[in-house]
């Protein structure tokens, strides 16, 4: 499925891997849809899209833990461009906090934003995908297939959203809907310092090299590949299929090689 003239809903789409989603599939000819909370980036990056690319862009003010956002998001899409094409379930937050000092509203906020936000786009725009034969995309982790500690509510949102997808997947087998997981390795993004400190405020620094980690724009070429070979799952990193391998035959083993990665953090969490 090319993406030249589809209808793609983007959520988290004002920075980081979001931002270079809306970019590459601009890039391919799509037209975009930007939700996201700060509404006047997002505009900004809709006119540079639709100036350099020559395609729509729509921005879409959208807190994805309001599941009111969510409908409105797909209503204003319906409106403006009459189909959904694909759905990318982008936005999410992390934190970094052992679980006996997080306060429990940092790990709500976590499935609030993660998973809940992820079920209630899906809720609505599932109608209208299913006309197009379209896709749900899933930006998830490698934290979805192993525990990583100082993260809890991280990890529990992505396991959640990874058996949500693979269950909407199975429902979906004969309606042609696509369903596709999309887990990166390390990106160099934001995400690190706007993740929840244990009192739930932003982080504000990244407690890893971010130099050595994927790019945004490389994380959304894969996507949109994966996009458009309607492939089931992406896991971006040979560390990242090791990882995945490791844990099914070696988990053990692997709960040591976790512990000893995290425990070289700045400012570990992990003595």
């Amino acid at each position: 499925m090319k993406l030249n003239n589809k209808i793609i809903i983007i959520t988290g789409a004002s920075s980081g891997i979001g931002k270079s989603l809306a970019i590459e599939c601009a890039k391919r000819g799509a037209n975009i849809v930007l939700a996201a909370r700060q509404y006047v980036t997002l505009c900004e990056i809709a006119q540079d899209l639709e100036k350099q690319y020559s395609i729509k862009a729509l921005a879409v003010q959208c807190d994805v833990a309001v599941e009111e956002d969510c409908a409105h998001l797909i209503k204003q899409t319906l409106t403006t461009f009459g189909k959904i094409d694909v759905l990318i379930n982008n936005a999410g937050i992390s934190m970094r906090a052992l679980f006996q000092d997080a306060d429990l509203k940092v790990l709500k906020s976590l499935m609030d934003v993660n998973f809940w936000g992820t079920v209630y786009c899906t809720k609505y725009a599932l109608p209208e995908i299913l006309k197009t034969q379209g896709s749900i995309v899933g930006i998830s982790s490698i934290a979805g297939y192993k525990g990583l500690p100082g993260r809890t509510g991280y990890s529990a949102s992505k396991f959640a959203m990874n058996g949500f997808l693979d269950s909407l997947r199975v429902e979906n087998l004969k309606t042609g809907v696509h369903v596709l997981t999309a887990c990166p390795g390390f990106t160099a993004s934001n995400i690190r310092n706007t993740a929840l400190a244990k009192d739930g405020s932003q982080q504000g620094e990244s407690s890893m090299d971010e130099n050595k980690m994927m790019s945004s724009e490389e994380v959304a070429r894969i996507i949109a590949d994966g996009i458009e070979n309607r492939s089931r799952t992406l896991i971006m990193t040979t560390q990242g299929k090791l990882t995945v391998a490791i844990s099914k035959f070696l988990p053990a083993f692997l709960d040591k090689m976790v512990y000893n990665v995290f425990a070289k953090e700045k400012n570990p969490l992990l003595k």
